[in-house]
């Protein structure tokens, strides 16, 4: 009896050193979950595109090409249309008030748009999905942007652009031509400000 318990606890000793104290089963587990918690922050960080709106013959803008025009209203009650901006870089920054990248790097844009005199370099954040309220009360009173927030709420110009994760920034230049695009964030002001330089060569 004795030689039994000696063994036993020595193999139990041993299985402890390399590590195999929890069962197979635990760690399967462990992997499943994370797996779903990544699957969920994809799915969040994806735009709810109307699915009518999607048209696979349709390719993303990409550098070097002309920016889809489009116009749109601002939560000020202003349009604008692309087109009609030519002569001044602009910013497209697609976002939303539910994604957190999104909220962080909002200031960024705003010193942007303070730098730049409010004109030299035109800073527009396109909101995604949501309506003139939602939009307001967040980036007007929680983040307090100045710069003009414009209302794709069925996601019709984040479609045109391929926008499929958020945020997304596309740096359009004075010829209306994309110089440069950035998906994921929060972009830092070096980032912004290093596409802005782009967007502004002549």
């Amino acid at each position: 009896m004795q030689g039994t318990h000696t063994l036993g606890s020595e193999g139990s000793q041993e299985k402890a050193t390399r590590g195999e104290g929890f069962p197979a089963s635990y760690w399967q587990g462990l992997m499943i979950v994370t797996l779903l918690l990544g699957l969920a922050w994809i799915n969040l960080s994806r735009v709810p595109v109307d699915a009518s709106l999607l048209d696979q013959s349709i390719q993303a803008p990409k550098p070097g090409f002309l920016a889809p025009d489009f116009t749109l209203t601002s939560t000020d009650g202003e349009t604008f249309t692309l087109s009609e901006l030519r002569g001044t870089p602009v910013i497209l920054n697609f976002w939303a008030t539910w994604c957190p990248p999104c909220r962080a790097e909002m200031p960024a844009f705003e010193e942007v748009w303070q730098r730049y005199g409010q004109g030299d370099v035109l800073v527009l954040g396109v909101n995604q999905g949501e309506n003139s309220r939602a939009v307001v009360g967040f980036a007007r009173e929680y983040i307090r942007t100045s710069f003009p927030l414009l209302l794709d709420q069925r996601t019709e110009v984040g479609a045109i652009y391929g926008v499929r994760a958020l945020p997304t920034t596309v740096f359009v230049d004075r010829q209306g031509r994309i110089q440069d695009i950035k998906v994921g964030g929060p972009l830092d002001l070096a980032t912004i400000l290093d596409g802005v330089r782009k967007a502004s060569k002549e």
